[in-house]
């Protein structure tokens, strides 16, 4: 829902950044699938930011900062098209088609997505059914939460020390389930496991990672409302997880592994002075 809009400031200066970047013009009868980040404002692209101030029609997800919606043009017309989990969501199958509508009326339409729109976001089967319908459309990449989310809290996906392979995984099926996977390969492959959706069956995930092999006391956090003020990081062990995780809120990150141990050092959100929208919560 459009809370404001900044119609009444100067759009000018957006106008120059766009042409100063020498961002690519919003055609009318075009997609655009945007990611906006993991939470806080200003980890959207500038890209992003050009789309949603030139777009005819804003269709966006439950995950999504609204405060970036006050960039909308005033006559944009913006159409909610989240999904939550336990929540009544939109069915997937009407948000494409609904993408290939407008834009065949010619209107310029942005899918503006929580995060990335490839990385576990479903922007992959929006993308094919544009190709389907012969709609053209553009990528717009975002940060993803696994990557940014776990910068707020001072958690690297990766460092030379405890880590080269990092895996992402989501713990949330097409079919609501938890995925069936090779979890004894995970376990001993990836020193690094980011798990995306996966607070229901977090316990469960640690049963298997422990019954493959992996060690019950090694490190592993969960990042909730990642980059926001009301952004919580709760460091536990992998025995401890499932535990954890029912205790946090949603939306949450959570990260297996050694690198966690890093965020001792690394957690300068704390360590600076803070706007309110950033202000961690303790």
């Amino acid at each position: 829902m459009r809370k404001h809009s900044i119609q009444d400031l100067d759009r000018t200066a957006l106008s120059r950044l766009s042409a100063a970047l020498k961002l690519p013009a919003f055609e009318k009868g075009w997609v655009w699938l945007a990611g906006a980040g993991p939470g806080e404002a200003g980890l959207i692209t500038a890209l992003g930011l050009h789309a949603i101030a030139s777009a005819d029609v804003i269709l966006y997800d439950a995950l999504l900062n609204d405060d970036l919606l006050a960039f909308a043009r005033p006559a944009a017309e913006l159409i909610f098209a989240g999904k939550r989990g336990g929540m009544r969501s939109c069915k997937q199958a009407d948000i494409s088609q609904t993408l290939v509508e407008y834009a065949r009326r010619g209107a310029r339409v942005l899918r503006l997505k929580g995060g990335d729109p490839l990385v576990f976001g479903r922007g992959a089967e929006e993308a094919l059914t544009l190709a389907d319908a012969h709609v053209p459309f553009r990528i717009v990449p975002g940060v993803t939460a696994g990557i940014g989310g776990l910068a707020y809290a001072g958690i690297p996906v990766t460092h030379r020390d405890t880590n080269q392979v990092v895996t992402f995984l989501t713990g949330h099926g097409a079919d609501g389930k938890l995925p069936e996977l090779d979890w004894p390969s995970i376990a001993r492959g990836s020193p690094t496991i980011v798990l995306y959706m996966a607070r229901k069956f977090a316990g469960e995930i640690a049963e298997k990672l422990i019954a493959a092999g992996r060690k019950p006391e090694e490190p592993a956090a969960i990042v909730s409302n990642a980059s926001l003020g009301e952004q919580h990081v709760s460091v536990t062990t992998l025995a401890g997880l499932g535990a954890a995780a029912a205790a946090s809120s949603a939306p949450a990150i959570l990260v297996i592994g050694e690198n966690v141990r890093l965020r001792q050092g690394m957690d300068w959100l704390s360590q600076v002075t803070t706007p309110p929208a950033l202000r961690q919560v303790s």
